[in-house]
Formats: C-alpha cells, structure tokens, sequence
C-alpha cells in the first residue's frame, strides 16, 4: 500500500508535465471545427469561410463535422465527450449552449461545461416568409396572424429546434400579438428554407446572409422586417418591424463564436484564440462575412470572454423565464 501512494504522486506529476509540452506541440494534427447543423445554412456558410482562414494560421487542415439534432445539444455533447485538448472546436451561439439545456429534458450539457475562445460575429434578425404569404410588411404579417388565428388556422413558423433563439422569438412575437401561432422545429436552417421555398412554412424569424437575399430577389421568398430600428445593409428597402405597432421595438441580434470544452489547457486556450483573432482581421474573411450581412466587430481579449459569456447565459436564461420555456 505504501508504494501507491509514490506511485499516483509520480503518474500526476507526470501529466502535469506533459501539459505544457501538449500546448507547445499544439496543434500537431488536425483540428475539428464542430457545426451543429446539417450542411447547406448559413452556420455551415460561415464555418466554411472560417476554416481555411483558420488553418492558414494553425498550419494543420481544420476539418468541418456537422451533426444536427436536438437544437444542437447532439454536436455540444459530442464534443464534451471528446478530450478537453483543443482539437475540437463547438461553433456555437446561444441557441445550442445556454437555450436547449433549458428547452430540452434530455439535454444534460449546462452552458457552463463551454469556454468562450472569441466571438466571431453579432447578426441582426429578420423575418422571410414563403412568397405566397399574403403580406410585405410588419403590419400586414400581424394581420393575417390574427385572421388566421381567428378561423382556427395559426400562421406557423420555423426554428432550428425546440428552445432555440427562433423558436423563442417565435413565441414572443405571438405573445406580443396575443394569439397563438404553431411551432415547427427543423434540425437546421437548410431543411427549413427548402421548406419555405415549397411553401409548407409561412415565416422564418433568422439571421440573414447573401443566399437569404438573393432567394427573395428572384422572387422565391420575401423578406418582411428587419427586426431592427433602421434598415439594414443587405436589405435596405426591407422596413423595420417598428411598422407593426404590436411589434414596436422587437429589435434582436444574436452572435456566435467558438468555444472548446471547459478545461482545456490555458496555454491552448490561448493559441486559439490567437488564431481566431487573426483569423477575424483577415480581409476575405471580414468580406465574406459582409457580404452574409455578419457585423464583425471587435475581437474581444481572452480575458473579456468569460464575462461577455456570462452576460449571455443570464440575458437568454431571462427570455426564456419571460415565455415560460419548459423542458420537455
């Protein structure tokens, strides 16, 4: 028994010393850039663009998984269930992080088992419907929600899961117009414009990028508002939802990064967020992000993340409490 104790003492002092060496070494083979939804939406659009800009500066191929399912609790638990060693990266916001734990029963992550590495971009919201729905603004939506309510046959809408950010704005935009609209979770944002294309989906509250624009142009869908107090940069002829008086200051935006298991090496943690960094000065990068109608901004420091991280965990949490979200 006395040789045990020698023994453990040398195995923890030996990983202790293999860390630093780890982090130096880091990366040494590739990196996976986990999306959690099924290729073709505008997450997957980003990681694509991210990816090569990444790999440039990590110098070893960041390879793209998408794994869709369960508002994306499926990918954050499969990355949890990988080492915490930097070699798999959650490209995530609050929708699969802070939201699905709340929405879902089955979901066992909490926000807190992610670490912020840097926030990539912030997206203002917008509200497409199929092309046959007969309204072109805020205030023609509202009144056909409620004509429809009325005769018993709600105007439904999309999200990418169950306690997502969209199924969630779905529900106060209802709230606020006080009648009822119907659900429809989809595992990504792809399924869902190929849904709104066909017409079985009537609105889809989301972030907006070049493929969304160039949909309604060709007259396939249509944008309704923006769900901010000015018009935006892709779509300035789209009104504000401030034209519907029910809707008056129903301004949101919603930002997404990337984060890697809690307890990943520090030393790690800080040659990503390096690279990411760089990765967001990279001038493709910031145009393509443009052209997605993706606000850069600024990068944050390693040590701003983890407040900015918490301020989302109570912001959302707090949305959640105001709708009532209960697991399911």
């Amino acid at each position: 028994m006395k040789l045990l104790k020698p023994l453990g003492l040398l195995l923890s002092m030996a990983m202790a010393a293999s860390a630093p060496a780890q982090a130096q070494n880091f990366p040494n083979k590739p990196v996976t850039l986990m999306v959690p939804y099924p290729a073709g939406g505008l997450s997957d659009l980003i990681a694509r663009k991210v990816n090569v800009a990444l790999s440039a500066e990590l110098k070893q191929p960041v390879i793209i998984e998408n794994l869709g399912g369960a508002g994306g609790a499926i990918a954050a638990q499969k990355v949890l269930s990988a080492p915490a060693d930097g070699y798999y990266l959650f490209q995530g916001s609050p929708n699969e992080l802070i939201l699905a734990p709340l929405a879902m029963k089955a979901v066992k992550h909490k926000p807190e088992d992610f670490r912020l590495i840097q926030r990539m971009a912030l997206a203002t919201m917008a509200i497409i419907s199929s092309k046959n729905f007969p309204a072109n603004n805020a205030q023609e939506m509202v009144a056909e929600i409620v004509k429809r309510a009325k005769a018993g046959n709600p105007v439904n809408y999309a999200s990418v899961g169950t306690g997502s950010f969209y199924h969630l704005l779905g529900e106060e935009m209802a709230k606020k117009i006080g009648v009822d609209m119907l659900h429809v979770p989809y595992k990504g944002g792809g399924p869902i414009l190929q849904d709104l294309l066909g017409g079985q989906i009537d609105l889809f509250i989301t972030p907006y990028g070049a493929p969304h624009v160039a949909m309604a142009k060709e007259g396939k869908t249509k944008f309704l508002a923006a769900l901010s107090p000015q018009p935006q940069r892709l779509i300035p002829d789209v009104p504000s939802v401030d034209q519907a008086k029910a809707l008056k200051g129903f301004y949101y935006t919603i930002g997404s990064g990337y984060y890697v298991k809690k307890g990943t090496p520090e030393p790690i943690v800080e040659a990503l967020h390096r690279a990411l960094t760089k990765v967001m000065f990279d001038a493709d990068f910031r145009n393509t992000m443009t052209a997605m109608g993706q606000d850069v901004g600024e990068a944050l420091r390693l040590d701003q993340t983890a407040q900015v991280y918490a301020d989302e965990v109570k912001l959302y949490q707090g949305i959640a409490k105001s709708i009532k979200l209960e697991a399911q």
